[in-house]
């Protein structure tokens, strides 16, 4: 059984999912962030020993998240493709035609693939989003009366026990103006964020994400699932 959480951000209603995704409810949007399609054919295509299956599994997790919310409109918050074109792409393109909802990519910096290459699958390319309050980008930006969504970072935070023992999980970052996605991609990195008192930290573990509590102590504040 998936569990995720909710939560309300400036009077709407956010869904935290599992594989990274954010749903937004009242506009019904879907927003997922550094997918990094074409980075295991990259990989690949230099010798790396990359499984061939991981680029199923991206394809797959898209299918999840956007039959289980049936979005109105899908964003991606950047780096939706990681290189050049390469085989990926018409895969890529496959599912696209597969997808009612209406596709909007804000840019990232890996996004080096011409806009008149998704212009022709009916996706608008963009540098942002501003909607209600909410600024929708890749790079995490304060500005002010606006509440960020982004990417980019691939946030994790690591869990520590009562003895040494630690765990490093993907997680939704949030701090008082700012949410940072984690990665959607399966063949992505992760970099651990140190939380404050007024962050809150929502970590990935299989098929839940959990509120993590902070507790503090002499060198600060750390997370701990206990």
């Amino acid at each position: 059984m998936i569990g995720f959480e909710s939560l309300k951000i400036q009077n709407q209603t956010f869904d935290l999912h599992p594989s990274g995704a954010l749903f937004w409810q009242e506009k019904s949007i879907l927003l997922i962030s550094d997918v990094h399609l074409g980075k295991v054919s990259h990989f690949r295509k230099f010798g790396a020993a990359v499984p061939q299956n991981a680029i199923r599994q991206n394809f797959d997790l898209l299918d999840a998240a956007v039959n289980l919310f049936r979005p109105k409109i899908l964003i991606f918050l950047g780096d939706l493709f990681h290189s050049s074109l390469n085989t990926e792409w018409h895969l890529f393109e496959k599912w696209a035609s597969t997808v009612i909802s209406d596709i909007i990519l804000v840019a990232g910096n890996h996004d080096i693939i011409s806009p008149l290459k998704y212009e022709v699958l009916g996706i608008r390319v963009v540098s942002e989003v501003q909607l209600e309050g909410f600024l929708l980008t890749h790079h995490p930006e304060v500005r002010e009366g606006f509440f960020n969504f982004s990417g980019h970072i691939h946030p994790a935070v690591r869990l520590s026990g009562p003895g040494r023992q630690t765990l490093r999980l993907p997680c939704f970052f949030k701090s008082e103006y700012q949410m940072i996605l984690p990665a959607f991609g399966t063949f992505t990195g992760t970099y651990i964020l140190e939380p404050t008192k007024t962050d809150e930290v929502f970590a990935v573990a299989g098929d839940s994400v959990f509120k993590v509590e902070l507790k503090e102590s002499k060198r600060g504040f750390r997370n701990s699932p206990f």
